[in-house]
């Protein structure tokens, strides 16, 4: 028996949030479970969807049920689903919370902003002639100190 990308609970529990799989017309579809386990394999390891295992079924498949599902917001209402079912039964823990970098706001400079254009300093502290580092007073003193 080979692995699964999901347990059997895994699946129980995704299952009834998925299309029917009776097609309306021409050749039966691929099961659901093959086609969901690809797509996993595919997000677990980043590979092209062209390299993934002949045990899931044709990488058109994967790639073309995977968009229309996506399109058609199946992930989100099933992602929502099981959620809300964990919650009703007390297994999540809402005050642990994760960010990652899709959700974090980065420095204009991490952004490839020009140089100077988004946070250009102000000319006026260096009009004013005093010193531009917290080193300067200690340098000047030892430098009239040496006179």
């Amino acid at each position: 028996m080979r692995e699964r990308e999901l347990t059997d609970a895994q699946w129980a529990a995704l299952e009834p949030h998925l299309p029917p799989r009776r097609p309306a017309t021409g050749r039966p579809a691929k099961d659901h479970r093959t086609v969901v386990e690809g797509i996993l394999w595919r997000l677990r390891t980043g590979a092209p969807w062209r390299d993934a295992p002949e045990r899931y079924g044709p990488w058109q498949t994967l790639y073309s049920r995977f968009r229309r599902w996506q399109r058609a917001g199946v992930w989100d209402r099933a992602l929502a689903a099981v959620q809300a079912e964990a919650d009703a039964r007390g297994e999540l823990d809402w005050t642990l919370h994760f960010l990652d970098g899709t959700t974090v706001r980065a420095h204009p400079h991490a952004a490839g902003a020009k140089r100077g254009a988004a946070t250009r300093r102000s000319a006026a502290p260096a009009a004013a002639g005093g010193p531009s580092s917290t080193s300067a007073p200690s340098a000047a003193a030892s430098r009239s100190a040496s006179s």
